[in-house]
């Protein structure tokens, strides 16, 4: 990394973000990463739990302050009154990561019906992203320091531009091609004082990757050209570069985390 670059990130420093569904997985990794780099982070979760209090604790170590918002996006959710949460807490928020997502592929919601997954994943995934975005987005242009000083970032699915067979793949297709669609828009509509990206994450060894079958666990380094599963601190690191001032003149894109995928017609 070069001096320069390092020199914009660790101006992250004294910034505040918020990151969503940060219990575990790539929204704890981003929001831990985010702390290390001084900034204070609000974090996430759609209830108590043991998990978000140990993230809680983990990020009030590294010397920067951290707030819970719990907020459940599958009922009613209030999502005036979670902005209003935010942004009291500090006066105002620089980075808001959309990370929160459902998880239909383990527990008692792997047993449901495409349909009730899909419902499930649209106001979860997809209907959070947008209607946060929007009043996050209007929050910053309303006190915009200057051009790309604030930044929204969105989780979308390496997969989901080429497709993937099966359930699973027409689902997270669906989902996530509308949120990588969304952040294109999204962009268009809060520039030049908001900057939105998204992250498309591949083959992530999160919860339902540490106890995958051996077909997925080989399909998942066969698929990327770094032959491995990547980690939610790969995703991370690249948020925290999206939303330092090394990335100022990016936004309405689409980034792949995924080591390269591989095109195996070849």
């Amino acid at each position: 990394m070069s001096s320069g670059t390092q020199a914009s990130i660790n101006s992250l420093a004294g910034k505040t973000a918020m990151v969503t569904g940060s219990s575990s997985g790539i929204g704890r990794a981003i929001a831990i990463s985010l702390a290390k780099q001084g900034v204070n982070t609000l974090i996430h979760c759609r209830r108590e739990s043991e998990k978000i209090r140990e993230v809680e604790a983990e990020i009030l170590n590294l010397g920067v302050d951290c707030e819970i918002i719990f907020q459940d996006f599958l009922e009613s959710p209030d999502w005036d009154a979670m902005i209003s949460k935010a942004w009291d807490w500090k006066g105002s928020v620089d980075f808001w990561i959309n990370n929160a997502g459902g998880d239909v592929l383990t527990g008692t919601p792997a047993e449901q019906t495409l349909e009730d997954k899909l419902k499930f994943l649209w106001q979860v995934d997809v209907n959070s992203t947008l209607m946060l975005s929007r009043r996050a987005g209007k929050k910053m242009r309303e006190k915009s320091s200057g051009a790309g000083q604030s930044v929204i970032l969105n989780m979308g699915w390496d997969q989901a531009a080429q497709g993937m067979e099966g359930d699973s793949g027409e689902l997270f297709a669906t989902t996530k091609g509308a949120i990588m669609a969304m952040t294109k828009s999204l962009a268009q509509s809060l520039s030049p004082e908001v900057r939105v990206n998204c992250i498309a994450p591949g083959w992530i060894k999160t919860e339902w990757g540490e106890q995958a079958s051996d077909y997925w666990s080989n399909r998942a380094t066969q698929d990327s050209l770094m032959q491995r599963w990547g980690t939610p601190d790969d995703v991370a690191a690249v948020a925290v570069f999206l939303c330092s001032s090394a990335a100022s003149f990016v936004s309405g894109q689409i980034f792949p985390v995924n080591g390269g995928f591989k095109n195996h017609s070849q």
